[in-house]
């Protein structure tokens, strides 16, 4: 279908305002704009009856981790997130307006994970950060007022990839039992070839020369991307890991592999809830605060954390929601 009129409306604008693609611009200054158009398109950040910084050992030295609270009642379950920006764009703040919403939404504590950037840090950095940070919430959920027992990870874009990583990395006997993994329109293969990535060239959106800019800086080796690690689609065996949520957007470059990983989810035996929201570009979920779909999105994958959290066995949907 064609572009939302919401989505077009934010096209236009960025067309008049000359603004180039991320991948034609310096690290300092794709990073700036980064923020700049996520921010402006988030809305308002809701309010949480606590946000609390904290500095955590990780493999490459202090790591920082936000954690947003909706309420001080009693332990709540969790959601470990990490943020989008192709591993190399991105910050706490890039998710900020994610977690408040989800944090509320689902009535649990979110704790974003401020893990180290491309090309400074390349695979497997941050990989490594996220399941550092995962393993930390899991050993401090009673200090933290966190059920050790409710957590799951989840992400936006390369976020997505690496919460996905996070749950294959987290599969051993005394490795935190993660309960669900929510993965927003995420990367699961490099050099992939797939239709959507081959008819999204839009220069004005994220594009197939996006993907291409963000693995390029990623992986120091293009051999890497073989590792499952980097690549979650390519994994062995998917079997056992915790049910997901997946959310795609029809105008996005990562439409295909994200479909194809939650279908070998599905064929591994792992319950999966998918939904593909028409008329959208990916970015979509970040932009509440401009487009109707994003806020629509983020309160389905905050029902989809609740139904997790309190043991209702996950629904197997899949579909498109217009």
């Amino acid at each position: 279908m064609p572009l939302h009129p919401q989505a077009e409306a934010l096209r236009a604008q960025r067309l008049r305002s000359g603004a180039p693609p991320l991948y034609t611009l310096s690290l300092e200054q794709a990073r700036a704009a980064d923020l700049a158009d996520i921010q402006a398109a988030a809305g308002a950040p809701e309010p949480v009856a606590v946000v609390e910084e904290r500095d955590i050992p990780g493999p490459g030295g202090p790591l920082r981790l936000r954690l947003h609270r909706p309420h001080r009642d009693r332990p709540l379950p969790a959601l470990v997130y990490f943020f989008g920006g192709g591993w190399t764009l991105g910050m706490l703040d890039t998710c900020d307006a994610i977690c408040r919403r989800l944090a509320n939404a689902a009535d649990c504590v979110t704790v974003s994970v401020g893990y180290r950037l491309a090309p400074e840090h390349p695979f497997p950095a941050a990989v490594q950060d996220c399941v550092a940070a995962t393993r930390w919430v899991a050993d401090q959920a009673g200090e933290l007022g966190i059920r050790a027992d409710r957590l799951a990870v989840g992400g936006d874009s390369a976020g997505g990839n690496l919460a996905a990583a996070v749950t294959l990395a987290l599969r051993g006997p005394d490795d935190p039992a993660l309960r669900h993994q929510l993965l927003i329109y995420p990367n699961t293969q490099y050099g992939a070839d797939t239709l959507s990535l081959r008819e999204h060239d839009d220069p004005v959106q994220f594009n197939r020369r996006s993907v291409e800019w963000y693995w390029n800086h990623y992986l120091a080796d293009p051999e890497h991307g073989s590792d499952p690690l980097a690549s979650p689609l390519l994994a062995d065996d998917l079997s056992g890991l915790p049910s997901a949520t997946l959310v795609t957007a029809e105008y996005d470059p990562l439409r295909d592999e994200g479909e194809q990983y939650g279908q070998a989810l599905r064929a591994a035996g792992v319950p999966v809830a998918a939904r593909r929201w028409d008329g959208v570009p990916h970015g979509f979920f970040a932009m509440a605060g401009s487009l109707d779909a994003g806020g629509e999105a983020q309160r389905w994958a905050a029902g989809r954390l609740r139904e997790a959290f309190a043991d209702v066995p996950a629904a197997a949907t899949s579909g498109v929601a217009r």
